[in-house]
């Protein structure tokens, strides 16, 4: 499977620092837990937040404001506790002032930055099905915990 989402370079994601498992880039790691997600309505809960730390750590595949509205839309949530459906109603009305949020530059051109970060899709991996509940609440905490940095 060829993967355009992510560049690995000697066995590392270049942008979040996630190491190849198994053969697996690092984005072919974070689709093992949208498959987990359908095995379990408690996991899907928390699908936003699966996405968002993995995006925030691939800044590249966003604009400059795209970016910056994810961050602060994730810190808002995490910081007022906000449930689900009132993130994607926020998501829905920042988006609106934001414009294009995704990067429209080829994949193979954009600009990619190394920043190693406490916690990667790799430990969401790597702690397996069973442990994607805590583990991605433990990297949801991490993320914000880095973003105060």
């Amino acid at each position: 499977m060829v993967d355009n989402s992510t560049v690995m370079e000697s066995g590392r994601c270049i942008e979040c620092g996630a190491r190849e498992t198994n053969g697996y880039s690092c984005y072919e790691l974070f689709e093992f837990p949208l498959v987990w997600e359908h095995n379990d309505p408690k996991l899907y809960e928390l699908h936003f937040w699966l996405v968002s730390c993995y995006m925030i750590q691939h800044p590249s595949n966003y604009t400059e404001k795209g970016y910056k509205h994810l961050v602060n839309l994730f810190i808002d949530a995490y910081d007022n506790n906000w449930d689900t459906p009132y993130i994607l109603k926020k998501n829905r009305e920042m988006v609106k002032s934001v414009g294009k949020i995704t990067n429209p530059i080829p994949n193979e051109e954009r600009k990619r930055g190394l920043r190693l970060w406490s916690m990667t899709i790799e430990d969401i991996y790597l702690g397996g099905e069973q442990n994607a509940i805590e583990n991605i609440n433990k990297w949801k905490d991490q993320i914000r915990n880095d973003l105060i940095l």
